[in-house]
């Protein structure tokens, strides 16, 4: 029982240094987009404070009325990186549609869609990540200027 006691303590010393160790940690995600492989993903912060006021990261909804009791959702990510390269896909699956409402501020967004400029882009996957280390110190914080 003492052993199990020691052990129990041992760990919990060793769960609180490894917390304390990465309290504070940051960790930026620039936004990438790749066109080959059908994949767009970075952080909205690291986007917003990029010098290049060209890069961002979203996703959004609409509901919209037809006016005759019908209803129409669709939504949409788009990125565009430092690069130049962009992509804006679209989906009216029920289940994307549903991750890209539950999205919050400051989140990590990774998504992936298939289809081409011709064509356009049709959202595959979307996923978000919302940990604290994609934050910053709200006092370093600089807003772009135009």
């Amino acid at each position: 029982m003492r052993r199990l006691r020691t052990l129990a303590l041992g760990g919990a010393i060793f769960a609180a240094m490894g917390a304390g160790a990465y309290a504070g940690y940051i960790q930026p995600a620039p936004v990438d987009v790749d066109l080959v492989a059908g994949f767009a993903g970075g952080d909205q912060l690291t986007a917003r404070l990029d010098p290049d006021d060209d890069v961002f990261i979203g996703c959004g909804s609409r509901t919209i009325s037809d006016g005759a009791g019908g209803v129409f959702r669709t939504g949409f990510c788009q990125a565009e990186d430092d690069a130049g390269d962009n992509v804006t896909c679209f989906t009216q699956d029920p289940l994307l549609l549903d991750e890209i409402r539950a999205a919050s501020a400051f989140a990590y967004i990774t998504f992936s869609f298939t289809g081409d400029d011709t064509i356009g882009y049709t959202c595959t996957r979307i996923g978000f990540s919302t940990q604290s280390f994609y934050l910053y110190d709200y006092g370093k914080i600089k807003t772009k200027k135009k």
